[in-house]
């Protein structure tokens, strides 16, 4: 499906960076169309990488100081 949008910024890439661009753009009320080609927005650091990694690490050492 081909779309054709006007835009004043355009953003490729919805990771940590992108997203933050987004929404930066959006309070200073600039016409912004985010583009990314994954599942969701975040990219790898937000979904798979950096913070489920996290997430998961602290709560495997909550469970070993409860075990």
């Amino acid at each position: 499906m081909t779309q054709t949008l006007k835009t004043k910024v355009l953003i490729i890439g919805a990771g940590t960076g992108g997203y933050v661009a987004g929404i930066r753009c959006g309070q200073l009320g600039l016409d912004t169309v985010l583009v990314d080609g994954g599942d969701g927005l975040g990219g790898t650091c937000l979904n798979v990488g950096c913070i489920p990694s996290k997430a998961i690490i602290h709560a495997a050492n909550k469970f070993e100081t409860v075990a």
